[in-house]
């Protein structure tokens, strides 16, 4: 499967975002998706992911209550919306499929991933 992710770009503290994550290839469903982010300097974390149905969703503490992940397996899409940003949300953002049928948060859980979208929040 191929990965594209979109909707990045800089936004004022407070403010709001929602990334898109289009993908090609069949068999999304098949997928769980996430998101991670990478910050300069930093290592690449998880964010987010979705199970292959929707039903279930696991967020990483930093974004919990500010952050929803969701997908529409008719589109092939992933997102994710961002409320209330904060400078260090800034990073850049890529969405990740994983064969396995658990949610995971391990970066080597995931067999692909999309080129990234950079997300500044200005303070």
């Amino acid at each position: 499967v191929q990965l594209q992710a979109s909707g990045g770009g800089l936004v004022q503290a407070g403010g709001s975002l929602r990334l898109s994550c289009a993908a090609s290839g069949r068999a999304f469903s098949s997928y769980v998706m996430a998101w991670f982010r990478q910050a300069p300097g930093k290592e690449r974390e998880f964010v987010a992911s979705i199970s292959r149905g929707g039903g279930s969703t696991y967020y990483a503490d930093s974004v919990k209550g500010r952050f929803t992940i969701s997908r529409d397996n008719a589109e092939n899409t992933v997102h994710l919306q961002m409320h209330s940003l904060k400078p260090e949300d800034t990073a850049v953002y890529y969405c990740a499929a994983d064969k396995g049928a658990a949610i995971r948060v391990g970066l080597e859980a995931y067999d692909y991933w999309g080129q990234g979208t950079q997300v500044t929040v200005s303070s």
